[in-house]
């Protein structure tokens, strides 16, 4: 397994630091490192793209603590990008809403690497959820989910002008997709603002789409869901998203897998727990019984003299593990019932036996409440 630094060792931040300071942090590193700075420098790309990773993390407050409580393991499952195989751009537009209205781009002069121009842009990752049992986690599942997403038109294959029609080069940019600008000693590069940095212009808008390229459309899938999958784990399924720009890579869609409650069992990490009721002479006489399980029933011995609330453990009757496999245990609890109503023969001899314990019982003698009243009345 590969060695990752600590987050706040890479933004060079403290780990009691603000919400503000871990902005600043990421600018300051973002700026230092982006391969616009560096041109061919593998290495700053990398503490570029381990930088926007830190401060995925620690801007998150749930990933944070999660983070904080159990390390890089803590965060297995979390939904996080990878940023390895995503380019400087793609990176930066995530998270470009902290630089205002000028982005890394128009600092460096050249706006076609950082934001707008014709590059090629990764789509929007989408999400949606989908509800499970626990015997599926028990044996993995296949779900079908059903979500909606901005996709090419199918008049203009995404293009947005009209069939047999093409767009023509922005006269404001020439094409470019940029702007210049001189304030003082520094020329500022923008996004052009007639055509949104496109460079082109459609002067013959598609009839079903309006020019926009995209119209919602309807999908449902299978998803594999893997055995062992915790409550609020993520499944993602690349590709899924919605189709980038201009002919950019679609993005990918995250599957929020929620857990149903079950009528039996509780969850506890792998392991199972049912409560099991019994008979007070079955607690006491020790007796054979069928304690049930997701996979059917198992034969459970009740050793003489169970108290309520014992445990007994039937191993590897849990869940499996998300990553080795390898089941949990499922462990009963016995809760002893007391019965609310008796048969005159049943009264007959629990008074019988009470005798034997020297324990006296009601009506037949003061109880214990009465004792208190009086132990009270003498002080």
């Amino acid at each position: 397994m590969a060695t990752q630094r600590d987050y706040y060792e890479v933004l060079g931040i403290e780990r009691d630091a603000s919400a503000e300071q871990i902005k600043k942090a990421y600018k300051r590193c973002a700026m230092k490192y982006h391969p616009d700075r560096n041109p061919g420098d593998a290495e700053a790309e990398a503490k570029f793209k381990e930088c926007a990773e830190a401060f995925e993390v620690l801007s998150d407050p749930d990933k944070r603590q999660r983070y904080d409580r159990y390390g890089h393991e803590g965060l297995r499952g979390a939904g996080m990008h990878d940023f390895s195989g995503m380019n400087a751009g793609d990176i930066f537009s995530m998270f470009e809403d902290l630089f205002g209205d000028i982005g890394l781009g128009d600092i460096f002069g050249r706006g076609g690497s950082a934001r707008g121009g014709n590059r090629p842009r990764r789509g929007y990752d989408l999400e949606t959820a989908v509800a499970i049992t626990l015997n599926d986690v028990l044996t993995g599942a296949r779900e079908e989910v059903s979500f909606t997403r901005q996709d090419n038109c199918d008049t203009c294959s995404g293009s947005g002008c009209k069939p047999g029609t093409h767009p023509t080069a922005c006269s404001t940019c020439g094409g470019r997709g940029q702007v210049a600008m001189r304030q003082g000693f520094f020329q500022m590069v923008r996004p052009c603002p007639a055509c949104q940095g496109t460079g082109t212009f459609i002067e013959h808008k598609c009839p079903d789409c309006g020019g926009s390229g995209r119209r919602p459309k309807h999908r449902v899938i299978e998803v594999q869901i893997p055995p062992g999958i915790h409550d609020g784990q993520v499944v993602r399924v690349p590709g899924e998203g919605e189709p980038g720009t201009p002919d950019g890579p679609r993005g990918d869609l995250h599957v929020l897998v929620r857990i149903k409650e079950h009528e039996l069992f509780l969850r506890d990490g792998d392991h199972l727990i049912l409560h099991m009721p019994v008979s007070f002479s079955q607690a006491a006489l020790g007796a054979g019984v069928e304690s049930p399980t997701l996979e059917g029933s198992e034969p459970l011995t009740l050793p003489r003299g169970t108290q309520n609330g014992d445990t007994l453990t039937l191993r590897g009757k849990g869940l499996p593990n998300l990553r080795s496999g390898k089941p949990g245990d499922l462990v009963v609890q016995v809760l002893v019932e007391i019965p609310k109503k008796l048969t005159e023969k049943q009264e007959q001899l629990l008074r019988e036996f009470a005798e034997t314990e020297s324990h006296e019982v009601m009506p037949h003698s003061r109880g214990f409440w009465d004792k208190i009243k009086q132990y009270i009345g003498g002080q």
